[in-house]
């Protein structure tokens, strides 16, 4: 094909240049994607930049609980500062306290079981009669405060309370080694008792065929309110006031570096106390977690966790816990929350009588003793008691409530915690930082997975699941929680040894 002929004035037309308008239209566009995409990435990296910023900023303000000062005394804080003395105490006992226990004891009323009931309906008044009576005729107090007595112990006054606590060093420590300072914390219905068997394994561990790596200096408080501790005589003293008066009797002490142990409350207030004090607490041992706080994908854990445990971070023994989960969680926590539920709204009704009745008392304690040791227990006549304990032991800790009348202020710690609500306060989310070793026992209440305790506690370097035992672990099975906090310290101290060669 042939391009057709132009005329003269085609020609001249074609050849003359566009107008600039024509040309700015073309570059227009051009200029205008260029200045958008600057503008994004100014943008971008403002937004980018100012986020971090304020998460840094956010992050450490965040971080650790406030130190409070209060003052749980009678009346108004005094000008006067606050005696810090350290004073020696001794358990004692006279005939007059032996003679009303045993007043009691036997003017006890007692009313029939329902046929084969066991321990379905708490605590079997059948085997409560052998109870009682062992109690009245075969116990020895005087001998059990011998044995409360064979470890020193103290008081000490701090934000207005008289703060009773155990403290037991090394017999003896191998040449050039330093015994490594341990706070461990009881709960309800325990108390410092609990941790009598696994005192000397920490202590001296060589002596009881455990390795001597690591020899631990002991300290065990009663919870103000519990126990020898002076009751707060003001309302509000909860899991984060008690973490802040052990913070400041091991500061009292001496440790401004320390571990710290606990199960039930002692958990609680042992993971304030990491997060009041991170660089005070080395590591944090607890054989009980609980999750007050539950992610989208905790919740989808619970539908799906036992089809696809892998996608939730679930192991065998995860499922084999959790599920039916329907049964083995929210079936359990009907059953079994009911004394929790009482005791956070009005303790001190139902207290009143516990505080009068050294029967309804052990009833009360000793029953929890069956059905968190085992929940098969429940389906044994005699709660199956004495297939862990000896009567001695659970009595003693029963006269740890009985003989100082603190079944009541030891009961209001559920009100001053669970009085506002649950995952509400601010303790309640924030993440614990400090290296954190779980103990978990098969026989706890609830199971709780390390992909869920890792939603709090982002730096567990020791999650292991023990061969046996319940929610009293130091008092059922001190040889497996004693070998359990050796192995976690020893993971501590060897990652703080190879900071220290990297720096």
């Amino acid at each position: 094909m042939t391009r057709p002929l132009l005329s003269p004035a085609e020609r001249r037309t074609a050849r003359r240049p566009r107008p600039a308008r024509q040309r700015q239209e073309r570059i227009r566009p051009r200029q205008l994607a260029v200045a958008v995409i600057m503008f994004l990435e100014i943008f971008l990296t403002l937004a980018l930049g100012g986020t971090i910023v304020y998460l840094f900023l956010s992050r450490k303000k965040e971080e650790t609980l406030p130190i409070e000062e209060e003052w749980w005394g009678k009346g108004q804080k005094p000008d006067s500062e606050e005696d810090t003395t350290v004073r020696p105490f001794k358990v004692e006992t006279t005939e007059a306290e032996l003679n009303d226990l045993f007043r009691r004891l036997d003017q006890a009323r007692f009313t029939e079981p329902l046929e084969n009931s066991c321990f379905q309906y708490g605590f079997n008044s059948v085997y409560l009669r052998k109870v009682v009576s062992y109690w009245r005729n075969q116990f020895n107090w005087k001998k059990q405060v011998e044995v409360l007595n064979k470890f020193p112990q103290f008081k000490t006054k701090i934000e207005g309370l008289d703060v009773h606590f155990v403290h037991v060093k090394p017999p003896s420590l191998p040449e050039g080694r330093s015994a490594k300072p341990l706070l461990m914390v009881h709960g309800w219905p325990g108390s410092v008792y609990e941790f009598y068997k696994i005192i000397p394994l920490l202590t001296d561990p060589a002596s009881h065929g455990l390795s001597d790596e690591h020899i631990f200096e002991v300290i065990c408080p009663s919870i103000p309110g519990y126990g020898f501790s002076e009751a707060s005589h003001k309302k509000g003293f909860n899991s984060v006031s008690a973490a802040c008066i052990f913070y400041k009797l091991m500061c009292r002490l001496g440790f401004h570096e320390f571990y710290a142990q606990g199960g039930d409350w002692g958990w609680l207030i042992c993971t304030n106390l990491a997060q009041i004090a991170p660089n005070h607490v080395k590591g944090l041992h607890l054989n009980m977690v609980s999750v007050t706080s539950m992610r989208f994908t905790q919740l989808l854990s619970i539908l799906l966790g036992r089809y696809f445990p892998g996608l939730f971070g679930f192991q065998d023994e995860d499922v084999r816990r959790m599920f039916p989960f329907l049964k083995k969680g929210l079936y359990r926590i009907l059953v079994e929350a009911g004394y929790a539920h009482i005791q956070a709204t009005k303790p001190d009704t139902v207290g009143c009588g516990l505080n009068d009745s050294p029967v309804g008392l052990a009833a009360y304690i000793l029953e929890k003793f069956s059905t968190w040791t085992d929940l098969e227990f429940r389906k044994l006549e005699d709660g199956g008691l004495e297939r862990k304990y000896s009567l001695d032991d659970l009595l003693t800790n029963v006269m740890l409530y009985w003989v100082p009348g603190c079944m009541v202020s030891a009961m209001r710690f559920y009100k001053e915690n669970f009085g506002k609500g649950i995952g509400t306060q601010k303790h309640e989310k924030l993440p614990v930082r400090v290296p954190t070793g779980i103990a978990s026992f098969p026989n706890e209440v609830l199971h709780t997975p390390r992909s869920w305790a890792q939603q709090k506690y982002i730096n567990i370097i020791s999650f292991n699941f023990m061969p046996r035992g319940g929610h009293f672990a130091a008092f059922e099975e001190p040889e497996l929680l004693a070998a359990d906090i050796q192995q976690f310290v020893g993971r501590v101290e060897k990652e703080e040894l190879w900071r220290e060669k990297g720096k």
